[in-house]
């Protein structure tokens, strides 16, 4: 069967103009509680795309952790791939995807991080092979072999979970949303898009063609 058999018509939903006049925050937040309402698993994540000193996009998947105000937060090591990205360029874009709901959400912003206090608090929430996994990893390293990444993971296991430090290299980020597009499939690809846009502190929205 070739790839451009693979098609469907999506039927499940609508944005129509009385949408228009809707706080994008708070749909988004109906968006999101509703998707995982579903029970999808890692229904919080989404693709989070940067680019590099030297112009290259690059993207890859990350979990929210935290939505008020107009923020997204999110977590991973500040020496990642990544964290040199939003050091050279400190704009991102997020995508999530909904396909069981026929729902995209295009967001973007400035990226900043969050304070050493609070990278530290959500560090020691986390599960305990988690923080430990985040200690052993020097995240986007090159290294020789797997054996040699367990033998590193084997090494932090033996020091005493009251012990275990936030790395200064890991923490938290913001994602200030300056734009957020909604995306709701509709038949003969007729797909509904809003996109709202943050100026001078106001929010305006436009509907595009598909």
């Amino acid at each position: 069967m070739s790839y451009q058999d693979d098609r469907k018509e999506y039927r499940a939903g609508i944005l129509d103009d009385s949408m228009m006049t809707c706080d994008p925050m708070e749909l988004f937040s109906s968006w999101l509680a509703a998707y995982r309402d579903t029970g999808a698993e890692d229904a919080t994540a989404f693709a989070l795309s940067t680019v590099s000193a030297q112009l290259e996009p690059d993207a890859r998947i990350v979990l929210l952790k935290g939505l008020t105000e107009g923020k997204m937060l999110f977590y991973t090591h500040y020496t990642s791939k990544k964290g040199k990205d939003l050091a050279a360029h400190p704009v991102a874009h997020a995508l999530f995807f909904w396909p069981s709901m026929e729902r995209q959400m295009r967001v973007f912003g400035s990226v900043s991080k969050v304070t050493p206090e609070e990278s530290s608090t959500y560090f020691h929430s986390r599960p305990v092979m988690s923080r430990r996994g985040a200690i052993a990893s020097d995240q986007s390293k090159m290294i020789e072999s797997r054996a040699a990444l367990d033998v590193q993971l084997q090494t932090i296991e033996k020091t005493e979970d009251a012990n275990l430090q936030r790395p200064t290299t890991w923490g938290g980020y913001v994602l200030e949303i300056s734009k957020i597009e909604f995306w709701q499939g509709r038949p003969s690809r007729m797909h509904d898009r809003l996109v709202f846009t943050l100026t001078s502190g106001e929010w305006t929205v436009q509907r595009l063609q598909p």
